[in-house]
């Protein structure tokens, strides 16, 4: 019985050694080739959450409005009112998960020895 393992373990141990013989005779293509079709576009993580905070505040503002519309008597969409509401809810409980993962992340960061 440990013979077959020791034979498996041998046939594994020589494909992998002749894969990574094979990845290290291949051409590797330069990164720059991959994104040469778009032009380059810097990413700013606090422009993405400006931008996400703004989505949220539109959804809040937007569910305010079709309360008050129901309230006031102007639509009778209560269920629509009800489900942006709950929408913009749920959005902002993520976005509020968002920023608590971030702020942990950051946390640790502190943390680390220099």
């Amino acid at each position: 019985m440990s013979n077959g393992i020791a034979g498996l373990i041998q046939a594994d141990l020589a494909a992998l050694t002749n894969a990574a013989q094979a990845l290290s005779n291949a051409a590797v293509a330069p990164a720059s080739q991959f994104g040469a079709s778009m032009p380059h576009q810097g990413f700013s993580f606090s422009q993405a959450m400006q931008d996400t905070i703004g989505k949220v505040n539109d959804g809040d503002v937007a569910a305010g409005q079709k309360m008050a519309d129901v309230e006031s008597g102007k639509s009778d969409d209560l269920i629509g009112a009800m489900l942006s509401s709950q929408e913009a809810s749920l959005s902002f409980s993520m976005l509020m998960q968002v920023r608590n993962k971030v702020m942990g992340g950051l946390d640790e960061l502190i943390k680390l020895p220099l």
